[in-house]
């Protein structure tokens, strides 16, 4: 590989990660078009080329689609179809519980112990976007430990598309001090390795959050739950607080 396109690489991986950053804080809503004036405003010095492949990883995440004639548009969803997906990740990761509680090392429990601690801190400080990372990297470590590499795949590919749903969570403080003290029963459940217990734990934990979620962004589109969770929610964004 060349140093250009080693560059060219490493402006891709900024970009896109910049522009997730954007998708999942709300500062992108729903149904808007990427454009170049909003680029050259959001991230310095972003050439064409990088920003095109960026789009593609985007995509491939069910962030943006591309279309004919206006380029890359941020993916709006239903309430009822991030309710759906909700259903299939509380599955995948309560299906995953037993086995990573059979399957899990030390070193692996530690590893998530040294993200929690991470987490709490990101909390207290209040840190939303670092403390929704590490929130995600917890999770997909309980799934991968249950060593299926399917089910780690799918539950990834599932997470990525709804994040920002996830991440506009609410604006009650109470629900996001609720759930980092649910994070500190699954991280007992898995020192433990009690897989019958982490089932449930992590089932209300979603079920609790998305109780949540779902009101609010009912609550904020002030229309029936088949429409777009668009701007009128991602507007509250700056004081929202994850959800789980």
């Amino acid at each position: 590989m060349t140093v250009l396109q080693e560059d060219r690489g490493t402006r891709t991986v900024v970009a896109a990660r910049r522009l997730r950053e954007l998708i999942v804080s709300g500062v992108l809503a729903p149904g808007q078009r990427i454009t170049e004036r909003f680029v050259a405003d959001h991230i310095e010095g972003m050439s064409r080329t990088p920003l095109r492949e960026a789009f593609k990883i985007l995509e491939a995440e069910g962030l943006v689609r591309i279309e004919p004639n206006r380029g890359a548009v941020v993916t709006a969803l239903s309430v009822d179809e991030v309710e759906a997906a909700i259903e299939v990740l509380i599955g995948l990761e309560t299906l995953a519980a037993e086995p990573a509680c059979e399957r899990i090392t030390a070193a692996e429990i530690a590893e998530i112990e040294a993200l929690h601690a991470q987490m709490d801190r990101a909390y207290r400080d209040g840190q939303l976007m670092a403390y929704f990372r590490l929130n995600q990297a917890i999770h997909q470590h309980i799934v991968d430990a249950a060593r299926n590499p399917v089910l780690s795949r799918i539950y990834a590919s599932e997470c990525a598309r709804i994040q920002r749903y996830r991440y506009a969570g609410n604006q009650q403080h109470e629900r996001w001090g609720r759930a980092v003290r649910e994070h500190e029963s699954i991280l007992d459940a898995l020192r433990l390795r009690a897989g019958a217990m982490l089932r449930e734990i992590l089932r209300q934990h979603h079920r609790s959050g998305w109780t949540v979620t779902r009101t609010m962004l009912v609550g904020g589109q002030g229309a029936s739950s088949g429409t777009p969770a668009t701007e009128a929610v991602m507007a509250r964004e700056p004081a929202a607080q994850p959800a789980n």
